[in-house]
């Protein structure tokens, strides 16, 4: 498996959902995940995929539900890990926090 670690990426988990952080580390045997810098992808607009999110970021920037960022956290069952370009990177974090 390629290492990821110090990568920005779109992680995806089985229960709680999608986020965009830099990877610390990752442990192959319990899925789980170590986080900086993170913000939770809930919702995106311009993007079909996740593969083209991590490519391309969002077309509709005004549109997307990203939390602020949260400097560390652990997330457990990885199902995905996808390193995002440096396009993707300036284009997610551009997008504003989402707030209610």
């Amino acid at each position: 498996m390629t290492d990821y670690r110090n990568q920005k990426c779109v992680i995806r988990t089985n229960r709680a959902g999608v986020f965009f952080g830099t990877l610390a580390d990752y442990d192959r045997t319990t899925r789980t995940a170590e986080l900086h810098n993170t913000r939770r992808l809930w919702y995106w607009d311009g993007a079909a995929s996740l593969s083209q999110l991590a490519v391309e970021g969002v077309k509709k920037p005004q549109n997307c539900k990203f939390t602020i960022v949260v400097p560390q956290m652990q997330v457990e069952e990885v199902i995905e890990i996808i390193p995002c370009t440096e396009a993707a990177i300036k284009n997610i974090e551009n997008v504003t926090a989402w707030e209610k």
